[in-house]
């Protein structure tokens, strides 16, 4: 079964309300982030979903220098943008999927199974996932590589991902 790691919103300046609670868990997470993003290099595709923060000019490499140059978390991010080869979607809503061109993207690749990891897991993450399992996508959802900005929410969504969506989470060594 072809597969291809899916990371939501990762090219992000933590710039935002919110930002700063997002950004501690996204350094807390960042390693199980970071080894999964080294672990797909090389061996699936990765493909980048990423808000586009209303620029709207589809300059994916100007997103990246922006949150690498100006935003809280910069050395991380530089260490997991995208590598040649890697496919980049910007996004306008929540799910990777709503006014993207990612599920053709996706049908082009062959892909049917995805690894999800990103931010925040309650909103974007969750909002990803439910979009792909609807368009027929075997979706895991990697919660110690994912980041949240609220604990209780981020539990709730998991629970209901994998018992009512029918996504599988996938833990981690250290969760």
């Amino acid at each position: 079964m072809n597969e291809a790691l899916l990371l939501v919103d990762v090219l992000n300046d933590f710039l935002h309300e919110d930002g700063d609670v997002l950004f501690a868990s996204f350094r807390a997470r960042y390693g199980a982030l970071a080894a999964e993003v080294e672990r797909a290099h090389g061996s699936i595709p990765v493909v980048y979903a990423n808000d586009d923060w209303g620029r709207w000019d589809a300059n994916a490499p100007g997103l990246v220098r922006s949150a690498v140059e100006h935003g809280l978390g910069g050395e991380l991010v530089a260490a997991l943008a995208p590598r040649d080869g890697d496919r980049v979607v910007l996004k306008p809503r929540y799910s990777a999927f709503d006014s993207t061109p990612l599920e053709i993207l996706l049908r082009q690749l062959e892909i049917e199974q995805l690894r999800l990891a990103g931010m925040a897991t309650e909103m974007c993450v969750t909002q990803t996932a439910i979009a792909a399992r609807e368009l027929g996508f075997k979706v895991t959802v990697l919660p110690d590589a994912c980041a949240c900005v609220d604990a209780r929410l981020e539990r709730v969504a998991l629970e209901y991902l994998r018992d009512v969506v029918g996504v599988r989470l996938e833990a981690g060594p250290q969760r």
